[in-house]
């Protein structure tokens, strides 16, 4: 067997139901997400994962809490997981930020926000430094957020920059599975867990369009 990967976006926020910018911002689940969360767990905790690990924000480590409490295993907190920060942009709807920032909206870079290839750098060797110490034949569990963990696996996969938005937004409490092989890493599933729906993340209009 190989070393695995599953990258599990975080259940629904009010942020995520009201088309908000998170970013960075420490918004909560609500009632939904913490349901999603409880079924996510009890799909991954029959896969056996050996380690779990969370952005710190409460959305991404209570959502990865549902799993440790079906497995056993701890929760270990790496900030560098964290969603894209949103800089002016955080707690705006897609429409007050295309209202008030009609140019940086189109190329959607916030003002004051975290650079794509900076979020894709941080997020990759995350999941590089953390399956470095799961077992040959482990499976690490890392819960993140809908942009970052897109763009981290983008970049894990050597795809050059300008065709990151091939890979698809990831809905809340879906996941991707990374197997790492003899020639580098690939892409198993990709926003698996849930029937084709509407998905509300901090990515980009383009990226986030449709269910999958």
């Amino acid at each position: 067997m190989s070393r695995r990967v599953v990258c599990l976006r975080h259940g629904q926020t009010l942020w995520n139901v009201e088309k908000r910018f998170q970013g960075h911002t420490d918004i909560p689940l609500d009632e939904t997400g913490a349901a999603q969360a409880a079924r996510a767990a009890s799909l991954l905790a029959a896969l056996r994962p050996t380690m779990i690990v969370s952005s710190d924000l409460r959305r991404a480590f209570d959502t990865a809490s549902a799993v440790a409490r079906l497995t056993g295993l701890g929760v270990t907190v790496d900030k560098d997981l964290r969603e894209r920060g949103g800089g002016e942009w955080e707690g705006l709807t897609r429409d007050e930020i295309k209202a008030g920032w009609p140019v940086e909206f189109e190329a959607w870079e916030a003002p004051g926000g975290e650079d794509v290839a900076d979020v894709a750098a941080r997020v990759c060797d995350a999941i590089l430094r953390w399956s470095a110490r799961v077992d040959d034949d482990g499976l690490l569990v890392v819960v993140s957020h809908g942009a970052a963990i897109r763009l981290g696996i983008a970049r894990l996969m050597g795809l050059p920059q300008d065709l990151w938005s091939a890979l698809g937004s990831i809905g809340n409490c879906s996941w991707s599975v990374l197997e790492e092989g003899r020639t580098g890493w690939r892409l198993l599933e990709h926003n698996a867990g849930t029937l084709p729906e509407p998905v509300s993340s901090d990515d980009s209009p383009e990226a986030a369009t449709g269910g999958h």
